[in-house]
């Protein structure tokens, strides 16, 4: 797949400096290699690059001159080839024990982007009972976000806690992987964000270049991190790249920043995929 992702912003005057973060390279792990990536920015930028706390590839970049635009492009080509998922391995049990809980302590806490409502907690503990293995619990509990919240863009932004979104029953991807995530750390289970993009069409043509979706789904641990899309119902397959992992949204915005001078901005955001062979 090559994904194209290009970010605009135009000023209310002249911005005199901005300082930017991009998580826009996809990451090489298990199922996917990334095979080219690169990033322009206009104006021309100084840049530095490192790996977060999580393993993101981070560009750091600043434009010091004075400008009423900025344009930022990340180009990525990558080989994807997801196995099916692994079957549940890891008893309840397991989950209390240091190796998990103190490894993966990061993704158990509960800040408010994540929090889960107590009427939602008792539906997920129903689930769990229900469920009988972990794995079986986290599968259930991601169907039951799938069912219970409309897919409704607009209705949240990037700030909007899941408990808000379950109250209206309504939300995007985000919010839906947000209310999973804090289901399964009620549970004990850790669990952590992933952002990246999706192929719309079930079985893409090679050559075709289409409006590509960003995407975001979930990773939880069981004996190994095993992933699923709450809003698609659906285990990420050889349409989905990976970008960045983290504990919520916070930890894997595609591009955050500042800027001085102008009082306004406004943004547009443009993604393109082709599938390459």
């Amino acid at each position: 797949m090559r994904v194209v992702h290009t970010t605009e912003f135009e000023y209310d005057g002249s911005a005199v400096a901005s300082y930017n973060q991009a998580r826009m390279t996809p990451a090489t792990g298990p199922g996917q290699i990334v095979v080219h990536s690169r990033l322009e920015v206009h104006p021309k930028p100084w840049m530095s690059e490192y790996r977060d706390y999580f393993g993101t590839h981070v560009i750091a970049f600043e434009v010091l001159d004075p400008h009423d635009a900025m344009s930022v492009v990340a180009t990525s080509t990558v080989q994807v080839d997801r196995g099916p998922a692994a079957p549940p391995t890891t008893p309840w049990e397991a989950y209390g024990e240091r190796a998990i809980a103190d490894r993966w302590t990061e993704y158990l806490v509960l800040p408010e982007a994540v929090a889960p409502p107590p009427d939602f907690v008792d539906s997920v503990q129903g689930e769990a009972r229900a469920a009988g293995t972990p794995g079986g619990a986290a599968r259930a509990v991601c169907r039951l976000v799938n069912q219970e919240i409309d897919f409704l863009p607009g209705s949240t932004d990037v700030r909007t806690p899941a408990a808000e979104a379950w109250r209206q029953r309504a939300g995007v991807c985000q919010d839906m992987v947000h209310l999973a995530i804090g289901g399964l750390r009620s549970l004990g289970i850790p669990a952590r964000y992933v952002s990246g993009y999706v192929h719309p069409s079930a079985d893409p043509v090679v050559g075709e270049t289409v409006a590509g979706d960003s995407r975001a789904w979930l990773e939880w641990w069981d004996d190994g991190w095993q992933a699923f899309d709450p809003s698609g119902d659906a285990v990420p397959d050889d349409r989905y790249i990976a970008i960045a992992t983290g504990r919520d949204y916070t930890d894997v915005s595609p591009l955050s920043g500042i800027y001085s001078g102008a009082r306004t901005s406004r943004m547009t955001v443009d993604v393109s995929i082709t599938r390459t062979a």
